[in-house]
């Protein structure tokens, strides 16, 4: 491969020109591996042909790689590259080095790479027949450039083998164990440590400040009067605990499905996996494990039922995910009703009847809630100067005006059963005094106006929901909310 073309020109120090610096692409120039890309860009796009990765496997793993790589588009322009394995490529460059990259993945995938960074002389790659790993690439680099003829770039225990061939080994990120392998040949001249993964970065993909949105599985205890009783609170808590367990596990496969349009968000190109900061092997393994616990838990700790609401909510928020939040008003219902079964299971776990007017309440107030954040997206969209389509969803920046009306007409909706609610004779039954609950009308009359003069201004950049939780006023209103209750109780 020619060295590429609209670079700043190369400055060749002739006094001693260094081997070629070979350099690994996944896990090292790459804070992600490519064959984990392209597998979860198939299943995002292709879930009914989830049997086809297993016929190319059977082929060998070059077959897989080839398989991926033409079945799916990675936009290779932003991915993860890590900026100090640039930097160092750039520098051995002005050098006048030869610069190599060397990679296990799909030649295809290679090349385009390599046409966007502009830094290789040259790529050597997997293709149909040749997994390009460990002592495969080992033995092609010695035939090119001879035993200790190159440096080498890498991070993995597949590099070990290169590395033993190399005259210099740079280590980057090394996987556990490696960077003392590596060491025991005595040509280590530098290790990167860019990418270390922390606790941070796990809460952030857990979404654990989410987790507030399931304080609606105590909606039920408080309808019923119920929240003195210690039995049905513990299931309540234990609910709480083990649906939260759940959602961070549709959080995890949600991430690692909608990795290609979070690197097109502005802000959602920060979480972990988009931005190369947790592996999407760690994901892989994670999203499991909690949705195991979870329903283990569910099983063993509370009615049967509770297991199968859970089920349920996570059967439709896979299919939020994989299809029904691209398709216009179907992803907003979509998003009211998860609100509402996390109510649906609080009186699950707890054996409690849920009434009409909590769930039509709830499926009103959340759509409204729903319809603020897709209104918040698309008139930053808007701002920008977009016209077309919104990456990923069924909205164009011209609906604007519809989805404001829309959602206040559906909060003001909330409030009317509310309204409606007071006259039921279950209700009389319930409260001593319930001509008092008439006070909480205007009060979320009010919580509503204002959620949608914030986001018609510009000034809704959370989920409305964690924005409730986090403002001053709306913690305010719901204070009184339930001391309006409280008093009518």
């Amino acid at each position: 491969m020619p060295i590429a073309q609209g670079r700043t020109p190369v400055t060749v120090d002739n006094t001693a020109l260094a081997p070629p610096l070979v350099v690994d692409l996944d896990g090292t120039l790459l804070r992600s591996d490519l064959l984990l890309e392209t597998g979860m860009a198939f299943v995002r796009h292709k879930p009914l042909s989830l049997f086809k990765p297993i016929r190319w496997l059977l082929k060998g793993k070059a077959a897989l790689k080839e398989g991926l790589a033409k079945a799916t588009h990675l936009d290779v322009t932003v991915l993860p590259y890590d900026q100090e394995v640039i930097a160092l490529i750039e520098r051995e460059r002005v050098k006048g080095r030869t610069i190599v990259l060397a990679t296990a993945s799909h030649i295809s995938l290679a090349e385009r790479i390599a046409e966007h960074l502009q830094l290789f002389d040259q790529v050597l790659a997997s293709n149909s027949e040749r997994n390009l790993s460990s002592h495969k690439k080992r033995d092609l680099l010695v035939e090119l450039y001879g035993a200790q003829g190159f440096d080498y770039i890498g991070n993995s225990l597949d590099d070990i083998e290169v590395w033993k061939s190399a005259r210099s080994a740079y280590v980057v990120n090394p996987e556990s164990g490696v960077e003392r392998r590596a060491a025991a040949h005595g040509n280590v001249k530098q290790v990167i440590q860019s990418n270390t993964p922390g606790l941070n970065h796990w809460m952030k993909a857990l979404r654990l400040h989410q987790w507030m949105k399931n304080a609606l599985i105590f909606v039920p205890l408080f309808a019923a009067h119920q929240i003195t009783n210690p039995l049905l609170v513990w299931q309540g808590l234990v609910a709480f605990l083990l649906f939260g367990l759940c959602a961070s596990s549709v959080y995890l496969l949600n991430d690692l499905l909608d990795l290609a349009d979070d690197r097109h968000h502005a802000s959602k190109r920060n979480r972990p996996f988009a931005a190369g900061r947790l592996s999407i092997k760690s994901g892989l393994i994670a999203f499991p494990a909690f949705l195991a616990t979870a329903f283990i838990g569910a099983l063993l700790l509370l009615p049967w039922q509770f297991a199968a609401v859970l089920a349920a909510y996570y059967v439709l928020t896979l299919a939020y995910s994989l299809s029904l939040k691209r398709h216009m008003a179907i992803d907003v219902i979509s998003l009211a009703i998860l609100y509402t079964v996390r109510i649906i299971a609080g009186a699950a776990a707890t054996s409690l009847e849920l009434t009409f007017w909590i769930l039509a309440f709830s499926m009103f107030i959340f759509l409204s809630l729903a319809l603020v954040k897709r209104y918040a997206e698309l008139r930053d969209a808007r701002k920008k100067g977009h016209t077309e389509k919104t990456r990923g969803r069924g909205y164009y920046p011209d609906d604007l005006e519809m989805i404001s009306s829309l959602g206040a007409s559906s909060g003001y909706l909330a409030v009317m059963v509310l309204a409606l609610y007071i006259h039921d004779q279950s209700t009389n039954a319930l409260y001593s005094h319930p001509q008092v609950i008439w006070l909480a009308c205007p009060l979320l009359l009010f919580w509503i106006t204002r959620i949608w003069m914030l986001t018609h201004r510009g000034q809704m950049h959370d989920d409305p929901v964690v924005f409730a939780v986090r403002d001053r006023i709306s913690l305010m209103v719901g204070a009184l909310f339930a001391l309006v209750f409280w008093i009518a109780a």
